[in-house]
């Protein structure tokens, strides 16, 4: 698949859409999975196919999501895939009224709630991986002295390392190179504090 560009959500309609806890753990699945059914998506999140249509329906009316091709020969099958290589909210896109700036808080509080669950699962299954990945799985923390442009630089940078790793992993997935490789998460954040 020919690499997409990330979207950058800008529109309310968008974010209201994405901002639903279910809806963003099928866009995740999906976003793993490539491309999927309502079916075996819903299988992922324990819920009923009829309701995983239908909020996989709000994601493509905002254009977060699209149908795919089908992969199998059942022309009942409704096949979704992401319409990006992934999403971008900005924090100046919903600064204009405090209606739209607290959508982007709660918006970005559910991020950090589903991420935060995602670490958690992996720390309580931790024992059953094994000790190659448990040792190449990092946590840390930097407190750096920035100024914003700093930190815009310090971002793009990080993102740009990342984006190589991605790519690389999945060419060499492509060629077959498919031993011991799994989906693995990287959270950053990086954010301004007093003490």
């Amino acid at each position: 698949m020919t690499r997409k560009e990330d979207r950058r959500i800008t529109d309310m309609g968008a974010l209201k859409a994405i901002a639903h806890p279910l809806r963003m753990q099928l866009y995740r699945a999906l976003h793993i999975a490539g491309a999927a059914t309502a079916s075996q998506l819903g299988e992922q999140v324990d819920e009923a196919p009829s309701l995983v249509s239908y909020h996989l329906r709000k994601l493509a009316e905002h254009g977060l999501i699209e149908e795919a091709e089908p992969r199998s020969g059942d022309g009942r099958e409704r096949w979704w895939q992401p319409a990006s290589e992934g999403l971008s909210v900005h924090d100046e896109d919903f600064r204009s009224a405090p209606e739209t700036f607290a959508a982007h808080t709660a918006f970005a509080r559910l991020m950090v709630d589903q991420r935060a669950d995602l670490y958690r699962r992996y720390l309580d299954e931790r024992h059953a991986w094994d000790v190659e990945w448990t040792g190449a799985s990092s946590d840390s923390e930097s407190t750096l002295r920035l100024n914003p442009a700093e930190l815009t630089e310090l971002n793009e940078e990080l993102l740009a390392v990342i984006r190589k790793y991605d790519e690389a992993g999945r060419a060499h997935e492509a060629a077959g190179d498919t031993e011991k490789r799994e989906n693995v998460a990287v959270h950053l954040y990086g954010f301004p504090f007093r003490v």
